[in-house]
Order: C-alpha cells, then structure tokens, then sequence
C-alpha cells in the first residue's frame, strides 16, 4: 500500500509537470494550427534563465522573472518569424521551428556552455514536506505539484472568466467574427504564442533544478510532448490533462516495478535456448522498457482512435 501510494503521487506530480509543458502547446496549436518543435526549447531557456536570475535575485523572483522573459522570446519570435512564415502554409512553419530549436541550442551552448550547470533546489524547500507511512515525501516535490495546480486553475479561469479568455475562445473557431468585431487577431496569436511559451518557461524552472539543466535537455522532453499532445486530442487541453496523467503515472510505476515481463504475466520461459529472442524478452524487466511505453501508447491510439482522447481537430 506504501508502495502503491509514494508511486502514484509522484507519478502525479510528473504528470502535472508534463501539462505544464505541453499545455503551451496544445493552447498554440488550437488556436494557430502550429505543431511548434522548438517549445521544448522554451522549457530548456526558462531552466536557463531560472537558474540565472536565481543566482542573482533568488529563486522566487526567477520563478516569476523567467517565465515573463521566456513568454516574452516566444511573442517576438511569432511576430517577426512566424507571421511572415505564416503565408507559405504548415511546411515552412514547421521548418522555422525546427531551424529554431537548433539555433536555441547552439545559443544556450554559446552562452551557458556544453555541460550542466549547477541548478539546484533552492534551500528552503529541502527536506521532507510530509511523510507517507514511512516515505518522505520531498518538499520540493509537493512544491511542484502546488505551482503545476495553481497554473492549471489560472489558465481555466482566464480562459473562461476573462475578457481576453472570451476573446482568445471565438478567435478559436471564428478568427474573421472577432475581428469584424474590432479585436486585433494577430496580436492575439502573439499573445497565445507567447503565453504558451511561458507556460513552457515555468515548466523549466521548477523542472530544471528537480532533474538536470543542460543543453540536451529539450531534447529529452520534445518528443514526449508531442506524445501527449497527439493522445490527449490535438487542441484539447483537457485531453492534454488526461494523456499527461496517463503517461506520468503509467511511467513512474514501471520504472519503479524491478520485475520480469515473464513474472508480470505469469509465464515462465523456456530454459531451452536462453539466447532466444523470446527468452530475452520475456527476462527484460518492466523498467527497462518504461521509456518506450508512451510511444507504444501513440501507437495504439493512432490505431484505434486517430483523434485522440479528446481531440476535436486534425493537424
């Protein structure tokens, strides 16, 4: 039960983690049509820039300053790159962003070098918060489960209870009424953009310290964002939820089960030829094949449900 219970909050407050990341994403590609391969690479300078300002003003302040510079890069980025790349269709979209993740990471190597930096915890939220049974649960850990709630609860506000939430919903699905109306649509996409940069921002700062800030960093969590964004629904952010829980807690859990596939599923294997195939597999532990379960799942769901969890639109 202690087992079962340590693994399911930390494969929450994974998952958590991982819709903050890609929350950013699900928001711009529903209102934009933009698969942005170079929004890991937001995550990667807010983790940058988290550790920066924090070695200056204190974590605190970075958990704020970080995200609002990263928010800012990304509204520059679609108003002097993406809106003149926009009239050429979703090919040279995605060749701009792709190009961008590039040179994101080339700029990060120039400036903060080609080895992790020292980003660390900062010391006020070391040690345990509380205990399960006898599992202390670290206090950071909880922190980020606290941030990725708070910023799951303001963006449903904002969406459905501000006025610019209102306004960002009809240019959703009726940019040409909204902008009849009197509003500037294209501000409104710089906006998106740069807000679901510094979503990706936030998600560096508070990810950054907790795993490891290097420049191969966007690298590791690109694709599993895409992974979600693809499962959940493109557009959807409930969908982005769900599918990030679901991978979350699905990987956490078989990474921490140190046992066989043949154990898992009661079957033992032949001890004829122990260099088979078969026998390899069914002898390979669940954590070892933990990493390739999201896209087994992407597998599956293009199968037998090509939209999505919850997905309302095509790419």
């Amino acid at each position: 039960m202690e087992f079962f219970c340590v693994t399911l909050l930390n494969g929450l407050s994974y998952g958590l983690l991982l819709f903050m990341l890609s929350s950013g994403l699900t928001l711009i590609f529903s209102m934009m049509g933009i698969l942005n391969f170079a929004h890991a690479s937001f995550y990667m300078l807010g983790a940058y820039f988290g550790y920066s300002i924090g070695n200056w003003v204190g974590f605190v302040p970075a958990l704020v300053a970080a995200p609002i510079v990263v928010g800012l890069i990304g509204a520059a980025v679609e108003r002097y790159g993406l809106r003149f790349v926009h009239r050429h269709g979703h090919v040279a979209e995605l060749m701009f962003t792709f190009g961008l993740a590039y040179a994101v990471v080339e700029i990060v190597q120039i400036v903060w070098g080609r080895t992790a930096v020292p980003y660390r915890i900062p010391d006020f939220l070391q040690g345990p918060a509380f205990t399960i049974f006898t599992t202390p649960i670290p206090a950071y850990r909880a922190f980020m489960m606290g941030v990725s709630l708070f910023m799951l609860a303001a963006t449903y506000a904002a969406l459905r209870y501000s006025r610019l939430g209102l306004v960002v919903q009809a240019a959703l699905t009726h940019p040409e009424s909204v902008e009849a109306l009197g509003h500037d649509v294209p501000r409104v996409f710089t906006l998106v953009f740069g807000g679901g940069s510094a979503l990706a921002g936030l998600a560096g700062v508070i990810g950054g310290n907790a795993f490891v800030t290097e420049p191969a960093m966007a690298g590791a969590v690109g694709s599993i964002i895409f992974v979600i964004v693809i499962v959940g629904g493109l557009g959807s952010l409930v969908g982005a939820l769900a599918a990030s829980l679901l991978i979350g807690i699905t990987q956490t859990f078989a990474v921490s089960a140190d046992v066989s596939i043949a154990s898992l599923f009661a079957v033992t294997p032949s001890s004829a030829d122990t260099a088979s195939l078969s026998h390899t597999l069914l002898n390979t532990t669940v954590a070892r094949i933990a990493p390739i379960l999201p896209y087994a799942l992407l597998v599956l769901m293009m199968f037998f449900r090509p939209r999505g969890l919850m997905g309302t639109r095509e790419a």
